[in-house]
């Protein structure tokens, strides 16, 4: 990310000065603390971004820590992953740490407590436990506000002896138990109006493999207990993570409270929402594993690897994030505020290039029939230090099909019959007749007369046109695969619901073959990024090689999402 974005002042910097202030901290550190069982997604770049910037506002430093507690779906592949998309979007960190770091420790604490009665082994089941806080079993419907006010059952093991409690957590950790039969929880409120504080689950038993620590430990720790306790271990000051984890918040400071640890303080904000969107790392997962996409870099899908691929820069991301400001309550943002920005940034960086998608050849039949014109070009209207190119010109052009229309409707202003138009940074042409395929009688060719004296400039006698269309060279020409994307959820939160097939766009993607390109582009690699005149904004496929250039499509010149709601609504 070229810079650093400038972080507005808010709830949470105003927290966190007044901290300082205080005395309650004499220092600012914050942590990210993703979980390696997928790729990030533009709802984790708003943590991220918070966390980073908060820290780099008062001087302070960020850890990196991988929250690696469920072996069953983390993966190395992810970590890399997302240190890698971390980098890209310019987040930088003092050390990278990982949960499982502090497995030790956090089995050493778990000890602590039970020493002083404040956890114990339980034998229950999982639906009973679920029962017996105030929940019902897994698909059940019920209301979260009676089940909260319903008073909690105490466990029958909830009184163990210390001794006994001790015994039995050593022989889990050991194996000796099968996976489900026991497990460690916190003996806090089993009345507590927040469901959370009703003797939560600490360790649980699982004869999984991890990533990093092989088959050493059989019990993990779940989020709730290694969360809070791993940020007091690594002195983390402040907690910053979305509303979700409120109800959370008491249970974390309990702990450190009954360990008398280091208290990092949490502040929550609200989610970052987008329209269209899937946010559900398992649903994402269940597209990537079915086929449904290609892979976690699908172009389609919003995760900072799509978005790499089809084109959207770190500082687009940057900028749309922290256009949606900051509250404490959550709300909706519509893709279409998420395009704008991604093409304003891109009307400033991306260099201007022409490309005919449905080409249709054009022939100058006065034109000499071994000449080539080398027309000057802007680079991009924007950036004056872009400067200008050089594209042949030549007798047989390509132009877009849509740029032609034999019979125009009304205030159609590009090419038909005796129409006359300019073509870009070259001369007025006028059309005087086609050519059909003999097989369907469709347009095949267009052929046209050109006026010498108009080459990049208005005519001598001052006549006017009303369209000016781009145009490649047939005989420089390159060929070229354009991929066009579109939404691949019909449904504004496709997190909703799980028959994910229902919500698919089935023309979510569009590929054209046999388009052609300017010969400027033949030395292109892939991430480079273009706006193709009149046509849009496009990167370089990682697709392309051996001569073979594919691009995909970024986003419009134009807001696609208003026309499509305004399409919807007059439905």
């Amino acid at each position: 990310m070229d810079g650093t974005p400038s972080f507005p002042t808010n709830f949470i910097t105003e927290a966190v000065a007044e901290d300082l202030r205080s005395g309650r901290f004499d220092y600012v550190r914050t942590r990210l603390p993703p979980e390696p069982n997928g790729y990030l997604h533009i709802g984790h770049v708003k943590a991220f971004l918070i966390d980073y910037l908060t820290a780099l506002h008062f001087g302070g430093e960020l850890v990196l820590r991988f929250d690696d507690t469920n072996p069953a779906k983390e993966e190395t592949e992810f970590v890399e992953a997302i240190e890698d998309d971390a980098r890209w979007l310019g987040i930088q960190w003092v050390k990278a740490t990982f949960a499982s770091d502090y497995f030790d420790r956090l089995y050493e604490w778990a000890i602590r407590l039970v020493k002083k009665g404040l956890a114990y082994v339980d034998d229950q089941s999982p639906e009973e436990m679920s029962a017996s806080r105030g929940t019902l079993p897994r698909g059940t419907k019920w209301s979260e506000t009676e089940a909260a006010i319903k008073p909690g059952v105490e466990s029958p093991y909830r009184n163990r002896p210390v001794e006994e409690n001790l015994d039995l957590l050593e022989r889990m950790k050991n194996g000796e138990f099968p996976e489900g039969s026991r497990v460690l929880r916190a003996k806090i409120d089993m009345n507590h109006p927040n469901l959370v504080m009703r003797d939560p689950v600490m360790y649980r038993i699982m004869r999984v493999p991890h990533h990093r620590t092989g088959t050493k430990w059989r019990i993990y720790p779940t989020y709730d207990w290694s969360h809070g306790q791993n940020d007091s271990m690594e002195g983390i000051t402040h907690s910053l993570c979305s509303q979700e984890y409120i109800i959370h918040r008491p249970l974390y400071e309990w702990f450190l409270e009954q360990l008398g640890e280091f208290p990092s303080r949490q502040i929550e904000f609200s989610r970052l929402n987008l329209t269209h969107a899937m946010m559900s790392k398992r649903k994402l997962r269940k597209l990537v594993e079915t086929g449904v996409v290609r892979g976690w870099d699908d172009p389609r899908l919003t995760t900072l690897r799509g978005l790499r691929r089809r084109g959207v820069t770190p500082e687009a991301i940057a900028a749309f994030v922290l256009s949606t400001g900051e509250t404490k309550n959550d709300s909706w943002v519509e893709m279409g505020q998420f395009e704008a920005i991604i093409r304003d940034d891109l009307n400033k960086r991306a260099p201007r290039r022409m490309a005919a998608l449905r080409p249709l050849k054009l022939v100058i039949d006065n034109y000499p029939d071994d000449q080539v014109e080398w027309m000057e070009a802007v680079n991009n209207p924007e950036d004056e230090t872009a400067g200008t190119r050089k594209v042949p010109f030549s007798k047989a052009l390509y132009i877009e099909q849509d740029d032609f229309c034999e019979t125009p409707p009304p205030k159609y202003f590009r090419l038909y019959p005796g129409n006359e138009v300019r073509l870009r940074y070259a001369y007025l042409v006028t059309c005087k007749s086609v050519v059909r395929d003999p097989e369907t009688g469709a347009v095949s060719e267009v052929h046209c007369t050109y006026d010498p004296a108009t080459r990049g400039g208005d005519a001598p006698d001052g006549r006017k046109v009303k369209s000016t269309i781009h145009w490649v060279s047939a005989e420089h020409a390159v060929p070229a695969e354009i991929r066009l994307y579109g939404q691949l959820f019909t449904a504004k939160n496709p997190d909703v619901g799980d028959d994910l097939e229902a919500i698919l766009n089935p023309n979510s993607l569009e590929t054209l073959t046999g388009c052609f390109v300017e010969p400027s582009l033949a030395e292109t690699k892939p991430g480079d990024k273009f706006q193709f005149e009149r046509n849009g904004y496009f990167c370089v496929d990682p697709d392309s090689d051996n001569g073979k250039l594919v691009f995909n499509r970024t986003v419009t010149l134009k807001d696609s999402w208003a026309r499509m709601e305004k399409s919807n609504k007059s439905g």
